[in-house]
């Protein structure tokens, strides 16, 4: 059975939240554009650049986090996700409760691309003493 593109972005979410980073990234296509919002640069092409440059600063600053999806998009290859991270801050200990959409491009099985809006300003809140 063939996965569809909202398949492929829901087994990425379902990988991160039971830990499993190297499934997550095993879902990227070698030369994924990875394009956040806010102080976590993704530099270059491809899973190794978003492990560094994403998953581990984002597991060293934050104690625990969560990226929980409410809703799917779907046109084509693209798919917009609608939904909630929640994370305790590691140094501060504040939580932030941030809103956010994601849209993924999804090629041949692969995810070609992300780009992250979310609300940086609720993310800032909880990093400031």
């Amino acid at each position: 059975m063939t996965s569809t593109p909202t398949d492929i972005v829901r087994d990425f979410y379902d990988k991160l939240s039971g830990g499993d980073a190297p499934g997550a990234l095993g879902l990227m296509d070698p030369h994924i554009e990875w394009i956040t919002m806010w102080h976590y640069k993704v530099e270059g092409r491809g899973p190794g650049p978003v492990a560094e440059g994403l998953f581990k600063p984002l597991m060293a600053e934050w104690t625990s986090f969560s990226l929980v999806p409410t809703e799917f998009i779907t046109e084509g290859e693209t798919v917009v996700s609608l939904g909630d991270f929640r994370g305790v801050h590691g140094t501060t200990g504040k939580i932030s409760e941030a809103r956010y959409a994601h849209v993924w491009t999804v090629k041949d099985g692969k995810i070609t691309r992300f780009r992250q809006y979310i609300d940086t300003l609720a993310v800032a809140e909880a990093r400031r003493p």
